[in-house]
């Protein structure tokens, strides 16, 4: 870990890290790992961690800020707070670009600006931070990142499915017909493609690594088709 690296972690998260190989586990991509950190694929493992931890949080502070939402329009917050774009935007706050670890080709293809390069290593940092300091320590910095997105919508946000299809019925247009096409990567991260079609227009296709949002991302994409 590089100083440069360890002061912009301390300064995003207060917290010094008692295992700086943790810190520099979080902070590897998988194309860059090697040795024993490839057999566990770079930061994936934490990856996989810090999403539930990031999870249970939110989740929590929703409850909490919300007392008179019913379910379904806290669940409309909670998918828009743990997306890959709210992700890559506290990475951008925190500067955590340039001191992820990869591969010199992975660097150069721009990975550093990649949104699912840069979502994926804060989830990993939040689980690294939940194993080295405990539940209060990754919270915190959840709290403090996420508070401020919380305060930016009146209203819950509206999924691109339900938008795409309230677009359609509000034009007559059948329903949105979406299909998954593959299932590719590992057992333990897979990569889902899937398309959506709609009447008189070609359809799109998008991929991520759940059907969920694969088929958010599809519609997304559809929407910036139709009203473009």
């Amino acid at each position: 870990m590089s100083v440069t690296a360890d002061s912009v972690v301390l300064k995003a998260f207060c917290h010094r890290f008692s295992d700086a190989d943790l810190l520099a586990r979080a902070l590897t991509h998988r194309s860059a790992a090697m040795g024993r950190a490839a057999v566990s694929g770079g930061n994936e493992r934490l990856e996989f961690l810090g999403d539930r931890v990031l999870g249970l949080v939110v989740a929590n502070l929703l409850y909490q800020r919300f007392p008179e939402e019913r379910e379904g329009a806290l669940a409309k917050r909670f998918v828009a707070l743990v997306r890959k774009e709210a992700l890559a935007g506290v990475a951008e706050d925190i500067g955590l670009g340039p001191h992820i670890r990869l591969s010199k080709g992975e660097a150069d293809s721009g990975g550093r600006a990649n949104p699912a390069i840069l979502a994926d290593t804060v989830e990993a940092l939040i689980a690294a931070l939940y194993l080295d300091g405990g539940l209060p320590v990754a919270e915190a910095f959840i709290t403090c990142y996420w508070e401020k997105l919380l305060d930016q919508a009146s209203t819950p946000p509206q999924d691109a499915k339900t938008r795409l299809q309230e677009w359609l019925q509000a034009r007559g247009h059948p329903l949105p017909v979406y299909e998954t096409l593959s299932m590719a990567g590992p057992a333990h991260a897979p990569i889902f493609t899937l398309s959506v079609s709609v009447e008189g227009a070609e359809s799109v296709t998008a991929e991520a690594k759940s059907k969920r949002d694969a088929a958010q991302a599809a519609a997304e994409a559809m929407l910036r088709k139709l009203t473009t």
